[in-house]
């Protein structure tokens, strides 16, 4: 199986919809929207998982850049979790380039 990421997603549609798209170009074995635990909606993105290597590269090729609903898609094959860069968010060791806060008095 090869996962792939689908991008840039109209809002409006469905895990069977992106499901039935897919199965355009081989056997899918899931498709999923992520949705916003907040708010429920899409968030214009999911992954599409095809049932070989020879079926994601016909569905790169297929649907990258297609208009789907009026908007572009992207598809791509999908990086494991651990290979995507994690952001800090200020964290870190004080937010002060290392020096203490009062500068550095000594």
């Amino acid at each position: 199986m090869k996962k792939l990421f689908v991008g840039s997603l109209p809002f409006a549609i469905k895990d069977d919809q992106l499901k039935d798209l897919f199965s355009q170009a081989g056997t899918v074995e899931s498709a999923i929207i992520i949705m916003d635990k907040m708010t429920g909606r899409s968030k214009g993105f999911g992954f599409v998982e095809m049932s070989s290597d020879e079926e994601a590269s016909k569905a790169i090729e297929m649907f990258n850049g297609s208009d789907v609903e009026g908007r572009n898609i992207i598809v791509s094959e999908a990086r494991p979790q651990e290979d995507r860069p994690r952001s800090n968010f200020g964290g870190g060791r004080g937010g002060f380039n290392g020096g203490n806060r009062f500068g550095d008095r000594n």
